[in-house]
């Protein structure tokens, strides 16, 4: 069974959409690992705020099956894709890791660069796994949230209780 830890994020009806994705996910995978949920002001384009979450899961799907299936998952909850790259979105769910996998497999290039680059996946996902380590940094994802300038990009946890 491979760890994969998945980033997930709304700003159309957000409690909603990230409920049904942890539905859909429950009942994909079984058992979830769950961050906290952060609110958070989209990057690179002017919208709503975004919930965003870190979801671990176990799974014997190879990477291209799960990346399909977590479409599907989208797709169930009218994630749109004809709109620009950087749009508001029912849902959204990116593969962050698979196990230590690293380099572009079944089309999905791991570990995803947002690890490093945005608060709203580093931090959920060093408070989820902190003594996981990033495949190519090779620090833990607790030493990058460490490091990480927080003046970048802020964000605050909102109370959400699931299930």
């Amino acid at each position: 069974m491979a760890q994969v830890f998945l980033s997930l994020g709304s700003n159309i009806d957000r409690e909603r959409h990230i409920r049904a994705g942890l539905d859909a996910l429950a009942a994909e995978f079984g058992e979830l690992q769950i961050s906290r949920v952060f609110e958070s002001v989209a990057v690179g384009f002017t919208s709503d705020n975004f919930y965003n979450l870190v979801v671990g899961i176990r799974t014997e799907l190879p990477l291209g099956q799960l990346a399909l299936r977590l479409r599907e998952i989208e797709d169930a909850n009218g994630r749109l894709r004809s709109g620009p790259k950087f749009s508001a979105r029912t849902l959204d769910i990116d593969i962050l890791t698979y196990d230590d996998l690293s380099g572009t497999v079944d089309g999905v290039k791991l570990p995803r660069a947002e690890i490093e680059k945005n608060a709203f996946v580093l931090q959920p996902l060093a408070e989820l796994a902190p003594e996981v380590v990033h495949p190519l940094t090779g620090k833990t994802f607790a030493r990058m949230w460490a490091e990480y300038d927080k003046s970048k990009q802020k964000l605050w946890p909102v109370p959400f209780t699931w299930p």
